[in-house]
């Protein structure tokens, strides 16, 4: 470490509150900022160019099944194919499951959920609708809004939750629920079923040039919110999420009056909504220009990985983008999003995907899972069964990770393993965490990927 370094780091150190007390092991109060790790980068060049990223993404796009390019659906589907899309998701869970109020799940549960989801109903060749996401919805197992659990004491886990989507997300829109209310539809990542309220259908040809419009308005916070507008409320305080993209519009096109505010001090986007009868229209919409935006997308580039993590430190887990949140891979999904880079939605999908250049380990494959450990870059993400983390540098020969994550084991000098919480991202050592008594994380890693 650099002289200059290490004066910064001493006068880090200074600023830490004394009344800084965690249960994580080995964690200082200030590694909970970027700029601890930032000043440890060895190196901070553009890893990829926005032409290699799309060249990556679109190779992605070929090869992997969990990621679905909507420019080359058909405009009609066969009936099998969509039904093997929806038994996907909407099927009868192989251990029992409970609502919130501690009953079960019957299978007078199920019979019900099966009949909204009306299967009969699909034709043999199922002609294809379009629509885009209006505002931050969630995509279901089954058409409905109950909450069903694994567990009857833990309420964070929805079982029925699956994703989410947010405002500008293309929908190919493939079967409607017994009731009227619900798509069946499919994104960039995912297909599942979501309320038809959160969705404005419009022509292929509409979305599309909406689509490739350029420039465009990328979100990097980890939300923001259109501006408050009394005058159209479609458009008012919605929330966007990290990664939103939204052409941009300008003021020779709009004029200076932007539903009753001058816009030269925000960015002027087109927001999709939807009109009374559900059909897609666009409004000039203003996003102050203080906000956490920036036109196109980021540069890829280690600094500002950590940067684009550390903006969802503290938020807490939502399984499935329950909660206004996010899960471990919504999490790295968003991050890297701000680069363009797009990837599976599940860890397993992502874990076991090619979307990256990726090592692989055997179980009991020690010997080579350590090299890799010594051979970390920062961002480059770390699988185990179910979960996703970041790696972000070494204190002291430790890896750190950020992830988010709900639980935290660990032994204790003791000698007597602690189980503990954490329930949002989080900022952890590597090694000392366990899945149980006698599993570290680090012997469950069965994949790492770098994307360079």
């Amino acid at each position: 470490m650099s002289a200059a370094c290490a004066k910064q780091e001493s006068q880090f150190a200074s600023e830490a509150s004394p009344d800084f007390v965690t249960d994580v092991p080995l964690l200082e109060e200030r590694m909970l900022s970027a700029d601890f790790w930032i000043r440890r980068l060895a190196r901070d060049d553009v890893r990829l160019t926005g032409e290699e990223i799309a060249a990556m993404n679109a190779a992605s796009f070929e090869r992997d099944p969990n990621l679905y390019d909507l420019d080359q659906f058909p405009d009609i589907m066969p009936r099998e194919q969509v039904l093997a899309l929806i038994d996907g998701v909407s099927r009868p869970a192989a251990s029992p499951r409970f609502f919130t109020d501690g009953r079960p799940v019957t299978e007078e549960t199920y019979a019900r959920l099966e009949a909204a989801v009306q299967r009969s109903a699909l034709p043999e060749q199922v002609p294809l609708r379009w629509g885009l996401a209006v505002r931050r919805a969630s995509m279901r197992s089954y058409p409905t809004t109950e909450r069903v659990l694994k567990n009857p004491d833990d309420r964070d886990l929805d079982r029925f939750q699956e994703t989410g989507v947010f405002p500008g997300h293309r929908l190919a829109l493939l079967h409607e629920s017994a009731d009227g209310k619900w798509w069946f539809a499919v994104n960039y990542h995912y297909a599942a079923w979501l309320p038809k309220s959160a969705v404005a259908e419009g022509s292929r040809e509409q979305i599309t040039a909406w689509e490739q419009r350029a420039p465009r308005l990328t979100v990097t916070g980890a939300q923001v919110r259109t501006n408050f507008n009394p005058e159209e409320p479609r458009t008012s305080e919605i929330l966007l999420d990290m990664g939103v993209s939204l052409p941009l519009l300008s003021a020779r096109e709009v004029g200076h009056n932007v539903h009753g505010q001058n816009p030269h001090a925000s960015y002027i986007v087109s927001l999709p909504v939807r009109e009374e009868d559900g059909s897609l229209a666009f409004e000039p919409t203003l996003i102050a220009r203080s906000r956490d935006v920036t036109v196109g997308h980021l540069d890829y580039r280690p600094s500002l990985v950590l940067r684009q993590a550390f903006k969802f430190l503290g938020e807490r887990y939502g399984w499935g983008h329950d909660y206004n949140g996010r899960d471990c891979t919504g999490f790295v999904g968003e991050v890297y999003q701000t680069f363009g880079i797009l990837m599976p939605r599940n860890s397993g999908d992502q874990g076991k995907s090619d979307f990256a250049p990726t090592r692989r380990f055997a179980e009991g494959d020690d010997s080579e899972r350590r090299e890799a450990l010594e051979d970390l870059s920062v961002g480059d993400l770390i699988y185990i069964p179910g979960h996703v983390m970041m790696y972000i540098g070494r204190v002291n020969g430790e890896p750190y990770v950020i992830h988010d994550v709900t639980g935290l084991s660990y032994y204790s000098s003791d000698e007597s393993l602690y189980k503990g919480t954490l329930s949002g991202v989080s900022v952890t050592p590597l090694m000392p965490l366990r899945l149980a008594s006698g599993k570290r994380y680090v012997d469950s890693i069965y994949a790492i990927k770098s994307i360079f």
